[in-house]
């Protein structure tokens, strides 16, 4: 007798927005993993539903695999995105299955079968704020949780962990980075030992097999931790998740399907009727408002987890546009080679800052700290060495080049950025006995962050030099001197987001001090403009003053959260080719009578992208409905689409 169903097929090479029929001899429950031919190749799949014989010729199912089916909720998942993030189905279904499924190793793992106790260990005592926040946060629902840096919110969300186990639940906590994951975990085992299971891309192919099959295999309430793709793990019964510094850019996914973590953890927690936590001391404002809203609680916590009445922290700016301040060096303060070197004298840790993100020119007056912004659009413009003009990348305004400051006619513009190699050579000068390292994206794997994370705390560097990667979440002991070496460098972005971004990230570095560890800390801050009110809300903690300003700005300009955006790109042989793709795409999208504002065609922030020219759209509506109906408009070929982008670079 043959049985027939509906597959979900996991392969790139699937292009298809429908599930696929298959034949087989074998009766298969719902979510049942099995092997499916795909044109000339085979792939792994997943069985989504029973039909009757269908009118064409099917293929056979190749291969079933003895293992649980996956949960229903994790398919249910599947299905919402292919409404809310459009993308290819086959490339959307792989989120949820293993690149590939081993008889052996599926044989080997099995799972946590047997209960294993909570650790009734020493935890640190909970705070008042803490204590509140746990007592909010009873009924099932989604909270933001804005705890200063310091506050103690691990401390909150393993609490709230050992109540979703003890009544039979895993949970979901989720990370932005790999390198934060150490610290993390390490909070976790302490208390939940073998129940916690880590999951993320730096794992080897068998490592992560090994852990998909034993979330697939348990029957007891798991810890599961990890990036944004922890969430499409096959957990069966979630009373839990925790979306960790939610404001973080990478919880966005950049390739098909472009979800962002926080809405696919949302929509998970519904169907699981769980409870969700957006964690962060600078929360994103999209989020915040959208909570605001629909009148969901927001839980602030301003007291530090470690109190110490002894310890003082001074923070001073320095203008880097006296140079009277940079006698020793061109790119560190007199006062922040001062700070490191005390520190160093004590055995205690430095840390140097620059955020580096992105390849964008600075267009600042070296005098009095002008910068060149759109008229139209209030954001940076880049400038273009090629054809010498500052150009919007967002409306498409654009100048010429000015060759003095238009406020105050000095001659000097800066056009130029430091990088962290650069500090890093700087200061292997200045402190040549010095135990420096280096943390970016441009680390191999053996210099990353999370190889060396015992050794930071431990204080056994001297100075820690990096980008955003250790501006988060870090708790680190032995530190006393943080410098910011160019406070500025994330506004000169030419995107709505920018201030947004300088706001956290200063906020977020800052926070590494103050944690009650030492005495007496140091935070040394350098910038063209000291004044400025980003800069001054971000160092002094003052978020609603931030909040406030920038939902107006943005409602003014018509930016997320008041609206929705879609990013078109195209990419053509020839930048004249791309520009008419572009403007012929225009065309028929006005033609549609969709309620849309489109600004461009303009090139995009990298107009020159593996030897073809780029150029984009940028669409907003307040109904999201509208731009699924540009995403289905739009050509199969050339074109490339990204709905609810972090920036429109």
């Amino acid at each position: 007798m043959s049985y027939y169903y509906k597959v979900l097929v996991g392969s790139a090479q699937y292009h298809g927005n429908e599930a696929l029929t298959y034949a087989s001899d074998e009766d298969l429950p719902i979510g049942s993993i099995v092997r499916a031919p795909l044109q000339r190749i085979s792939a792994l799949g997943v069985v989504t539903e029973i039909v009757g014989k269908p009118s064409f010729k099917t293929k056979n199912i190749l291969e079933t695999f003895e293992l649980p089916p996956l949960p229903a909720n994790l398919v249910g998942v599947i299905t919402w995105l292919r409404t809310y993030y459009p993308a290819p189905l086959g490339q959307t279904t792989l989120s949820i299955l293993p690149s590939q499924l081993t008889p052996k190793l599926i044989d080997e793992i099995p799972g946590l079968q047997e209960p294993i106790a909570i650790a009734d260990m020493e935890l640190p005592p909970l705070t008042t704020e803490q204590q509140d926040v746990l007592a909010k946060t009873e009924k099932t629902d989604t909270y933001i949780l804005h705890g200063d840096t310091g506050t103690g919110k691990t401390r909150v969300y393993v609490e709230l962990a050992k109540k979703a186990v003890a009544s039979g639940h895993s949970v979901i906590v989720l990370t932005p980075e790999i390198s934060l994951t150490s610290q993390l975990a390490q909070s976790f085992q302490h208390v939940f030992g073998k129940r916690v299971v880590v999951v993320h891309s730096g794992l080897t192919p068998k490592a992560r097999q090994t852990v998909w099959l034993t979330i697939l295999k348990s029957t007891e309430p798991l810890i599961i931790l990890g990036p944004r793709s922890a969430l499409f793990t096959p957990v069966k019964s979630l009373g839990l998740i925790v979306v960790d510094e939610s404001h973080e850019p990478a919880y966005k996914q950049e390739q098909a399907p472009h979800y962002h973590a926080v809405r696919v953890a949302s929509q998970l927690a519904h169907m699981h009727s769980a409870t969700l936590i957006l964690g962060s001391a600078t929360p994103s404002i999209t989020d915040y408002y959208i909570a605001q809203q629909k009148h969901k609680a927001i839980l602030r916590m301003k007291q530090p987890a470690r109190a110490n009445e002894n310890s003082k922290v001074t923070t001073e700016i320095v203008d880097l546009k006296n140079r009277d301040n940079f006698t020793r060096s061109q790119y560190l303060s007199n006062q922040l080679i001062a700070s490191v070197k005390e520190s160093m004298a004590k055995g205690e840790q430095s840390l140097l800052y620059l955020n580096r993100r992105g390849t964008a020119r600075v267009i600042l007056c070296n005098n009095c700290g002008w910068q060149a912004v759109c008229p139209h659009c209030d954001l940076p413009l880049t400038y273009h060495h090629d054809v010498h003009t500052l150009q919007c990348h967002t409306c498409g305004y654009s100048q010429s080049t000015p060759t003095s400051c238009p406020e105050c006619k000095n001659t000097e513009i800066v056009f130029k950025v430091v990088g962290t190699k650069a500090i890093e050579e700087e200061v292997g000068r200045l402190f040549p006995q010095a135990r420096v390292m280096r943390f970016d994206t441009d680390n191999k794997k053996a210099e990353r962050f999370e190889q060396h994370y015992e050794a930071v705390r431990n204080g056994e560097i001297d100075i820690l030099v990096g980008t955003q990667l250790l501006a988060k979440g870090l708790d680190l002991p032995k530190l006393t001197t943080l410098g910011v070496v160019i406070a500025d460098t994330s506004l000169t972005f030419p995107d709505y987001s920018a201030e947004e971004r300088t706001y956290q990230l200063l906020n977020q570095v800052i926070g590494r001090v103050g944690r009650g560890h030492s005495a007496h800390e140091k935070i040394i801050v350098q910038s063209y403009d000291p004044t400025r009110p980003v800069i001054t809300a971000a160092l002094t903690n003052d978020w609603d003053t931030f909040y406030a300003t920038e939902t107006r700005e943005r409602e003014l300009f018509t930016f997320p959260p008041f609206c929705y955006v879609l990013k078109l790109a195209c990419r053509m042989a020839s930048n004249k080719a791309a520009e008419a793709k572009a403007e012929q795409f225009l065309y028929s999208v006005r033609e549609m009578g969709l309620p849309l504002l489109i600004d461009g065609p303009t090139p995009s922030f990298h107009t020159k992208i593996a030897g073809k020219f780029e150029w984009q759209l940028i669409v907003k509506s307040k109904r999201r409905d509208a731009l699924l109906g540009v995403i289905k408009a739009l050509p199969k070929s050339g074109w490339t689409y990204d709905i609810d982008p972090i920036n429109l670079l």
